[in-house]
């Protein structure tokens, strides 16, 4: 584990407790001093089949890496990435099954991503969508465009 603001792994625990979702720990970084709280919880074995036909166990640290590329240079803070990792985790859990598609969950960070960075959302879709000349990428901000539009509207 590391520290979500310095990403130091010099970590102590100040307080456990047991709650109905599992237990939470207050926790101190050793390097920058900063407190941030941890949930455990227990969690059924959620197994992704990727387009091949592989199956990898979900991986919320897969996503997270995929939204901090796609966020790069973006004003996103790593609470809303946060955020959105523990959405996508727990949609995926409620959908009760114990295999889940990679477009199904790539669907989902797409969908959240979307309303927290338009940006980040076309450089998501860009590597996960294929999105493979300029006409499809164009295509597809237009889209968007046509949709704020609409919105303001």
């Amino acid at each position: 584990m590391h520290c979500p603001y310095c990403r130091s792994r010099d970590l102590r625990v100040l307080d456990t407790r047991d709650t109905e979702e599992g237990i939470r720990r207050r926790r101190e970084c050793g390097a920058c001093r900063r407190r941030f709280t941890t949930y455990e919880r227990l969690a059924p074995t959620i197994w992704v089949i990727k387009s091949d036909g592989r199956r990898e166990e979900f991986d919320p640290d897969k996503i997270m890496e995929g939204l901090r590329k796609a966020c790069a240079k973006r004003s996103v803070s790593t609470e809303e990435l946060e955020g959105l990792v523990q959405e996508v985790q727990e949609s995926v859990s409620s959908l009760g099954r114990a295999e889940v598609t990679s477009k199904a969950v790539g669907d989902l960070v797409m969908a959240g991503l979307r309303k927290v960075d338009e940006i980040a959302y076309v450089r998501f879709a860009s590597v996960y969508v294929p999105l493979g000349d300029l006409e499809s990428i164009r295509t597809e901000i237009e889209r968007m465009m046509d949709e704020r539009r609409a919105r303001e509207e």
